[in-house]
């Protein structure tokens, strides 16, 4: 019921294969977003400055996180294509060397990032107490950094080759075990020493740690064709190599849609002031669980859409793209419609205390967002059918019109011209999230008739040469370099 196979995904129906292949993923999201608030729930506990201690450090474990980013698309992306060629030798080469890629990217990030912790978190203005706080949680993440990053590109294998239920496995052991390892570390309970917010970044270190060795654990014994031995624990620089090409413009496209948002807040701190902030917070933690679905069918696609590729069959790997648009669009203007009728009742849920300003701009906003959820879901999935065929390039430059080039631009002119106040700022997310899917569509449309996709497949199906090297991937026939991207979403869409 819930297994599909790669026959299935390159000969049988595409619509039941995204959605067997999104389903663990939707899953995941989702027990990847109870996470985050049991952390909240736990570190509540310990007063205001340890919750704002670790909401300081969310957009810097966001950037760290880029260099995963990178390595777990590209090696989803390539592993994917080797599958649907058949060519299941390289493919488990190409999970092993990008795990080992991640590893050793993660631990040069990690140990830089811990060394200067202080001097980071320095450069926040915050009280001292709350600084310390925060530098120390910052170290213990940032020394965890290379089993996170890890265990996020081996699962990108696994999505890959089609077994999305192993990534599940992966996170809800990972995440099960943060979330009961919380209240010992950060409190001290029975043996355990009382490390306070280090306790809560400890924790996470540790499930994810038992996570990757779950993941090693099944590759090594073998599931579903994914079997990891001594044939293929080789070191191949030309797998690394194709795996930074595919996916060093998602890591771009994360940092990029990083920084946007520290300009957007600082915009609307001054038009919206604290209340302002407030709402413009809570309403992207509401659209971070609304897009779970259009996250879990983009990764879902890019898996089927590399497969059909790899098995020469181009015509699919299109349509898998316009089936996947049609659901994430259809789902989001459901989710769409329920959040535009009941804006008020979503805010008390995030925010039970919330004033009475803070309360009708989140309602503005959310009302705001939701006329433009379809265009966020579409987007998800053509960034999907461009990353699939190696263009994350593509996506990385789509990403960078729709937040420098359309969303800063019409909220300054909202706030600064017209006078609009923080609602100038909230239409100019949903305006610009629309204009990125039209034009993004329109652009796929024109991609896929210039003959996108043949030439993606025959870079894809290509054969190892008689020395094990395969032709070279990088470019698809327009002078543009092979791409793609899933994990290289821009997060909701909403900040």
């Amino acid at each position: 019921m819930l297994d599909v196979s790669r026959e299935e995904i390159v000969e049988g129906s595409l619509a039941r294969a995204l959605l067997v292949l999104a389903a663990p993923l939707l899953v995941q999201n989702l027990v990847q977003v109870a996470q985050q608030v049991i952390d909240l729930f736990w570190l509540g506990r310990l007063g205001a400055d340890a919750v704002a201690a670790v909401g300081l450090n969310f957009p810097l474990v966001a950037l760290l996180g880029v260099v995963a980013i990178g390595t777990l698309v590209g090696t989803q992306i390539l592993v994917s294509q080797r599958v649907g060629a058949d060519d299941l030798v390289a493919g488990r080469r190409a999970a092993v060397n990008g795990t080992i890629l991640g590893f050793v990217l993660g631990l040069v990030v990690g140990l830089v990032t811990a060394v200067f912790a202080g001097e980071v978190i320095g450069l926040f203005d915050t009280t001292p107490r709350v600084g310390e706080m925060a530098a120390t949680y910052l170290t213990v993440y940032a020394l965890a950094m290379p089993i996170f990053s890890a265990s996020d590109t081996l699962e990108s294998g696994f999505v890959g080759w089609g077994d999305t239920r192993a990534a599940l496995y992966i996170n809800v052991l990972a995440i099960g075990t943060n979330a009961v390892l919380d209240p010992f570390l950060i409190f001290g309970w029975w043996l355990f020493p009382e490390l306070g917010v280090a306790g809560a970044a400890l924790a996470t270190g540790i499930g994810y740690t038992g996570g990757l060795l779950l993941g090693i654990g099944m590759a090594l014994r073998g599931r579903s064709g994914l079997l990891i031995d001594r044939s293929v624990l080789v070191f191949h620089t030309k797998d690394l190599r194709e795996i930074v090409s595919i996916g060093w413009p998602n890591a771009a496209q994360s940092a990029a849609s990083q920084a946007v948002r520290v300009v957007m807040i600082a915009i609307v701190t001054v038009a919206g002031g604290t209340a302002g902030v407030a709402a413009y917070t809570i309403g992207a933690q509401v659209a971070t669980v609304s897009f779970v679905p259009a996250t879990g069918l983009q990764h879902a696609a890019q898996s089927v859409i590399g497969q059909n590729l790899g098995a020469e069959r181009p015509d699919r790997a299109s349509r898998t793209t316009w089936i996947g648009v049609a659901l994430a669009a259809g789902t989001l203007v459901l989710v769409g419609a329920v959040q535009w009728f009941v804006p008020e009742t979503l805010t008390l849920v995030f925010v039970p205390d919330a004033t009475g300003t803070e309360l009708e701009l989140t309602a503005d906003y959310l009302q705001i967002l939701a006329y433009g959820y379809w265009a966020i879901g579409a987007t998800y999935l053509l960034r999907g059918g461009f990353n699939g065929a190696r263009r994350t390039r593509t996506s990385l430059v789509a990403t960078l019109l729709q937040y420098w080039a359309a969303r800063l631009p019409i909220a300054a002119v909202g706030v600064y011209v017209l006078g609009a106040g923080v609602v100038g700022v909230f239409w100019a997310v949903t305006l610009s999230n629309i204009v990125a899917a039209i034009g993004l569509g329109l652009y796929y449309r024109h991609e896929v008739a210039d003959g996108m996709y043949e030439r993606a497949a025959e870079v894809a199906s290509g054969e190892e040469g008689d020395d094990g090297e395969r032709p070279d991937a990088e470019t698809d026939g327009n002078g543009d370099e092979g791409t793609s991207a899933a994990a290289a979403t821009d997060g909701s869409g909403a900040g």
